[in-house]
């Protein structure tokens, strides 16, 4: 099933990512890895703190959309809504 994964460190002033995927285990070690140069290279998003799974890759790729709009309060509220300590959620994923 494909997944909405937003990574970030507990920093307020650092830098969080948010994507879609069919293989979330894969997408989340390559950011971990920095395998390709980009924004999550970068500023190091590479700690799995929420995600949420959908029926189909187009339900996921609209709703990574809508939360790509939101501004950064609301993405915050969502992390901790569901993960108040900012844990690392990639060990669950096993």
């Amino acid at each position: 099933m494909p997944s909405t994964p937003t990574s970030s460190p507990t920093n307020e002033t650092a830098r969080s990512y948010t994507g879609s995927t069919d293989s979330i285990i894969d997408h989340t070690s390559q950011h971990r890895e920095k395998v390709f140069r980009g924004f999550s290279a970068k500023y190091g998003c590479a700690c799995l703190v929420w995600h949420e799974l959908h029926p189909a890759r187009h339900d996921a790729f609209i709703r990574e959309r809508q939360i790509k709009k939101w501004n950064r309060v609301w993405k915050l509220k969502l992390i901790e809504r569901s993960n108040p300590g900012w844990r690392d959620l990639f060990d669950d994923l096993f």
